[in-house]
């Protein structure tokens, strides 16, 4: 079996965008949101030279991500290629992508463990030996109910979760799982 590094997308991968205090997406207000066209679409320090070292430590390395916006029509279709189309290019082993909205029932969407366990059952994961990194309450629960380690980049929106671990910035990463 081979261990994992599951990484969320926004917030971690990449810089989430303030939206200010009246936005909403469906029927939920909210502040933070993915990038909703390419050209507000920002790397987060770090990330390319994580994504080796992490591999080079012999994890698989995984993105794991939610991204709605799509069916709540906030994303236009082109604008996700455009900006996966970047993502790929960084050197994830996998990518598992849920489109769906908060109440269509899906299995695989964060909190649900589903895009972990199928990834787990797609490269033969030791989920124990495996690390969740993420930024909200939905990243550390997906973690936990999929049996692995949750890690949350501090970012001040989030110091009231309490994850397995707590990292500043990606590159305090190697510290936990080295």
């Amino acid at each position: 079996m081979v261990k994992a590094v599951f990484f969320d997308r926004d917030g971690v991968v990449n810089e989430v965008i303030d939206r200010g205090e009246n936005f909403f997406v469906g029927e939920k207000k909210v502040r933070f949101t993915a990038p909703h066209h390419h050209s507000e679409f920002r790397f987060k320090s770090g990330i390319k030279e994580v994504l080796e070292a992490v591999g080079k430590l012999g994890y698989l390395r995984i993105l794991v991500t939610n991204q709605p916006d799509i069916a709540y029509g906030k994303l236009p279709q082109e604008q996700h290629e455009r900006i996966m189309a970047e993502v790929k290019n960084l050197s994830f082993d996998d990518i598992f992508i849920c489109f769906h909205r908060r109440n269509d029932g899906c299995l695989c969407k964060k909190p649900l463990p589903g895009m972990l366990l199928d990834a787990a059952k797609k490269w033969n994961i030791h989920l124990p030996s495996s690390y969740m990194i993420g930024d909200t309450d939905n990243d550390l629960l997906a973690a936990r109910a999929a049996g692995v380690r949750s890690v949350i980049v501090s970012d001040g929106r989030n110091d009231h979760l309490e994850p397995d671990s707590r990292i500043q910035d990606l590159l305090s990463i190697l510290e936990i799982i080295n």
